[in-house]
C-alpha cells in the first residue's frame, strides 16, 4: 500500500485520532520495535496495542520489516512507514469531538517531548529557537499565515530529505535529532470552544 503523506480523507484522519496510535507512531519514529516492546514502554495491554498496530498498519503509517522466530512463536517488528499530515479540507469534514481527541493526543505527545528537552539541554543550541507570537488577523491574514506554515512545512521536508543524502554520504557524521513545533490557533479568550481554526499536524512525531 502506499503511504499516506497528506490525508485527505475524512475516514483516515478520524482512524489517527485515537491517543494510542499516536504514541505508536512516535514510539516508531527511527527505529523498529515489536508490539511487545511497544506493550511495555506504553504501558499498554498487548492485545490492544497489537490491534492498533494492525490497523496503522493496514493504512499504511507502520510497516513490517522483519520476524524473528521466538519459543515456538513469530515476533513481528514494525516501523514508522510516513508521517501523516492532515489536509485542511480533511480536518474541515472531520467531527468536533475527533479533532478534540486529536488536539489532545498531539499536545500531550508535544509536552512530553518539549519537557524532555528542555531538562536535558536541548535548547543549549544557539540556533535553538522557542518563541510565542501574539498577533491580531483579520480573515485574510489569518488564511495568509496558513499558507506561510503550510509552506514551512513542505520546506522542512525538503531540509530533512537534502541532510538525510548528506549524512548518507558523510556516514552519518554530525547527525542530530532534532524536533519542530508548528502552531496557529486561535485564543481561549476569544473564541468558545472551537477547534475547527486549528492548524494540525497529525503527529508528528518529530
Amino acid at each position: 500500500m502506499k503511504p499516506y503523506r497528506d490525508i485527505t480523507d475524512p475516514t483516515v484522519a478520524k482512524a489517527l485520532a485515537h491517543p494510542l496510535r499516536t504514541r505508536i507512531l512516535a514510539a516508531l519514529e527511527g527505529r523498529t520495535a515489536s508490539p511487545s516492546e511497544l506493550a511495555a514502554e506504553l504501558e499498554a495491554p498487548l492485545g490492544v496495542l497489537s490491534y492498533h498496530v494492525r490497523r496503522l498498519t493496514a493504512l499504511g503509517f507502520v510497516k513490517l520489516v522483519r520476524r524473528v522466530p521466538r519459543r515456538g512463536a513469530v515476533e513481528h517488528y514494525y516501523t514508522l512507514q510516513s508521517r501523516p499530515r492532515i489536509s485542511n479540507e480533511a480536518w474541515a469534514s472531520v467531527p468536533a469531538v475527533v479533532k478534540e481527541a486529536t488536539v489532545s493526543a498531539a499536545l500531550d505527545q508535544i509536552g512530553t517531548y518539549v519537557g524532555a528537552a528542555a531538562a536535558g539541554g536541548g535548547f543549549g543550541a544557539p540556533e535553538a529557537h522557542l518563541t510565542r507570537n501574539p498577533v491580531t488577523l483579520d480573515e485574510q491574514g489569518w488564511l495568509e499565515l496558513s499558507r506561510e506554515l503550510d509552506a514551512l512545512t513542505d520546506r522542512i521536508a525538503v531540509v530533512e530529505a537534502e541532510s538525510e543524502a548528506r549524512l548518507k554520504r558523510g556516514d552519518h557524521e554530525g547527525q542530530r535529532e532534532a524536533s519542530m513545533v508548528l502552531m496557529l490557533f486561535e485564543e481561549a479568550s476569544r473564541v468558545s470552544v472551537s477547534t475547527d481554526g486549528l492548524r494540525k499536524a497529525a503527529v508528528v512525531p518529530g
